[in-house]
């Protein structure tokens, strides 16, 4: 599922982002910021992994959680067991420190993101009911979009009826 957040959220780590919740359960949840590419092109002893990344070919701010933690999206086929975490069938969360080579029979698009976004207990619940957030099923090319500054506008143009009019809000409401 995505998470599109409200124009506008408040706080500014999430003001139009898009996030790809990876897991949902009692004890939280855990996403992915898909729409914030960093300037950050490279990261040492990943050279291999950066080479799979699909344009643009940059680490991605993945959240405001753990900012040092670095965690890959990827399409895989033929995955090894223990080299990956699975979300989908051959989508899922990889291990950097593996050589590509050593994670599948063959990896196909990969995205690396700096940070993640998590929620307690409870927590991603509430700022449902607040309408903090839009829930959308994912596409599987939202997660390694080629536009992602367009992508929150690209999801809500999907969507039928006047929901899709949300994808022209202005950044300032007072505005429209």
């Amino acid at each position: 599922m995505l998470l599109l957040a409200t124009p506008p959220l408040d706080d500014p780590n999430f003001d139009r982002s898009v996030i790809y919740v990876m897991e949902h359960n009692a004890d939280g949840a855990v996403g992915l910021v898909l729409n914030r590419p960093t300037a950050e092109g490279s990261v040492d002893g990943l050279d291999l992994w950066m080479d799979l990344t699909v344009p643009p070919t940059v680490v991605f701010n993945g959240g405001p959680v753990q900012f040092d933690a670095l965690i890959a999206l990827a399409e895989l086929r033929g995955p090894r067991e223990g080299a990956w975490s699975p979300i989908l069938p051959d989508l899922g969360s990889v291990d950097l420190a593996l050589d590509p080579t050593d994670v599948a029979d063959a990896v196909g698009r990969v995205r690396v993101f700096r940070g993640y976004a998590g929620w307690s207990s409870g927590q991603l619940d509430g700022e449902l009911s607040a309408g903090a957030w839009m829930v959308f099923a994912a596409q599987r090319d939202d997660v390694f979009s080629e536009s992602p500054d367009e992508l929150w506008r690209d999801v809500l143009r999907r969507q039928p009826g006047r929901v899709a009019w949300l994808a022209n809000a202005p950044d300032d409401l007072s505005m429209n």
